[in-house]
């Protein structure tokens, strides 16, 4: 079993706090203000994106057949094991953003210095030694979980099970995404 980034879009009121423990969690200094006086640029790996006016946390689905992995010429975009997230190792990236056009979530990034790419890597530092990713932690409503793969698809069925309740079983009061007006 493994576990995954799941987004609860509802829950999402887009303050960015999530992209900025990102970017932290990705510098050597850990600390804005120290990162700011040594002048790193770490780029978040995480993006708030706007959609009408709702607010939705994207980030790398550490796609089981990735296809930045696939077109990555020189090896760089690789993972140790099936189900295990999918990394960039900065030493092979050789910058040819190749990985940028071929992910259909457009979460390859190209890095501040435009040399090579970044992404989601569900930080695998802090999981070494316990912690949840950096998003995670910092989300102040809980819209960004990191929750065993098999998880995500219970929380569905409990989020169309409530609305199934709120429209008095009746399926029409759906959206076609599923949604209703809890």
């Amino acid at each position: 079993m493994s576990k995954v980034i799941m987004v609860n879009v509802e829950k999402c009121v887009g303050c960015h706090s999530c992209e900025l423990a990102c970017a932290l969690a990705h510098t050597k200094a850990g600390n804005l203000a120290v990162a700011i006086q040594n002048g790193e640029r770490p780029g978040t790996r995480i993006a708030i994106e706007v959609s009408g006016n709702k607010p939705i946390p994207l980030h790398c689905h550490h796609c089981e057949v990735a296809s930045c992995m696939m077109v990555c010429p020189s090896g760089a975009i690789h993972r140790k094991a099936l189900r295990e997230p999918v990394l960039v190792d900065q030493e092979k990236c050789i910058g040819c953003h190749m990985c940028v056009q071929a992910c259909p979530f457009g979460m390859m990034m190209i890095s501040p210095s435009g040399k090579g790419v970044h992404k989601c890597d569900h930080c695998i530092e802090r999981l070494k030694i316990g912690m949840e990713p950096a998003c995670v932690i910092a989300c102040p409503t809980k819209a960004v979980l990191f929750v065993e793969d098999s998880d995500v698809s219970k929380e569905k069925r409990k989020h169309i099970a409530r609305c199934l309740v709120l429209t008095g079983g009746d399926p029409s009061g759906l959206t076609p995404e599923g949604e209703c007006d809890e």
